[in-house]
């Protein structure tokens, strides 16, 4: 799995977070900011917490998410500002909760962490909740985000590089790409980290010339808004195209039958490699390799079809609401050769 790598952060480039987020969401020192991140994560700290102490809001933090109690407090509190994970958004809309509380308080609406589906932008818009997605990672938090104006207009996208960050889309030599064209998301600004502690390797390796590849990849369209793709680490070349899991993960959280889906690449004979989909199920539901098959025609090509399916009751999760691949490629690696399902839906 590798070992944690801490980012160096100085106060410094907190401050500059610290502007960034507030302009990002015009925070008042009259806003009422609920937020359920813990406060060891950057998300916590730096997008949620820093900004309010500067700004004199009030933040409403819980010790334990529990979606109906947080659903229950934007009521009770009369919330202004909503921080929320994608996956914490999921788990608020199955809780119902949503459906009976007055969210007519909040003026703001953001989060992201994980690759969202359309559907659920579509559910929160339906109560009055437009989600402004976003894009950051400890090494550089809250780099951008997508103006509340442009939600309806730029579904999908994470918006727009802050004030205090430059970022553009690079290829392999961190030359700007023309919109349209997938490459590494690299940015460069007072917001970014110093470097990995005690790692001059690794820091090596993603900062050049005050330059950081986030790892992440990506595209600009016409107007110079950000559209994620996957993380560079998670693709794989299945028949000699590249693939991103996170193209067709998003399409199958929107499967009525699909509580969560994560693919990973893994080593096929004819075609190098191909998809394994690792699914959890909503309750009381089934499904099969040719279902999936069928929902995908049309949504994806079709060499990015999974040609292997494993069901699971839970996904290993990070702190952050996010699927700990890397444990699932590596339960894969150690288990490689036993049988398991396996079915052509070309």
């Amino acid at each position: 799995m590798g070992a944690p790598k801490g980012a160096l952060v100085s106060h410094l480039q907190t401050y500059f977070k610290n502007i960034q987020i507030m302009m990002y969401m015009d925070m008042r020192s009259d806003d009422i900011i609920l937020a359920q991140l813990p406060l060891f994560h950057s998300g916590g700290i730096f997008v949620t917490a820093t900004p309010v102490f500067w700004r004199g809001a009030t933040m409403i933090l819980r010790q334990d998410f529990d979606p109906v109690r947080y659903a229950e407090d934007i009521e009770r509190y009369r919330a202004t500002i909503v921080f929320s994970l994608t996956t914490m958004w999921r788990f608020v809309l199955q809780a119902g909760r949503l459906n009976e509380v007055d969210t007519s308080s909040v003026r703001i609406t953001f989060g992201g962490g994980e690759r969202t589906p359309l559907s659920l932008l579509d559910e929160l818009a339906q109560k009055g909740l437009f989600l402004q997605q976003g894009f950051g990672q400890t090494e550089n938090s809250a780099m951008m985000m997508l103006p509340k104006e442009d939600v309806e207009r730029k579904k999908g996208s994470i918006g727009l590089p802050g004030f205090c960050t430059e970022v553009w889309i690079a290829d392999d030599e961190w030359n700007k790409l023309p919109p349209g064209q997938v490459g590494r998301i690299v940015c460069k600004g007072p917001t970014r980290m110093s470097g990995y502690w005690n790692m001059p390797e690794e820091t090596g390796k993603v900062l050049v010339n005050e330059v950081l590849d986030t790892g992440d990849l990506g595209y600009t369209d016409e107007e110079g808004y950000f559209y994620i793709v996957d993380r560079a680490k998670d693709m794989y070349r299945s028949g000699g195209e590249n693939v991103y899991p996170a193209e067709t993960e998003k399409v199958l959280a929107d499967h009525p039958k699909i509580a969560n889906a994560a693919i990973i690449g893994v080593p096929d004979k004819k075609w190098g490699e191909t998809g394994k989909a690792f699914i959890v199920l909503k309750e009381g539901e089934t499904i099969t390799l040719e279902e999936i098959g069928e929902y995908l025609e049309g949504k994806v090509a079709k060499y990015k079809y999974p040609t292997h399916l494993e069901f699971l009751k839970e996904f290993p999760m990070t702190t952050s609401g996010k699927v700990k691949k890397v444990e699932l490629k590596k339960r894969e690696r150690e288990r490689f050769g036993e049988p398991e399902q396996k079915r052509s839906v070309s």
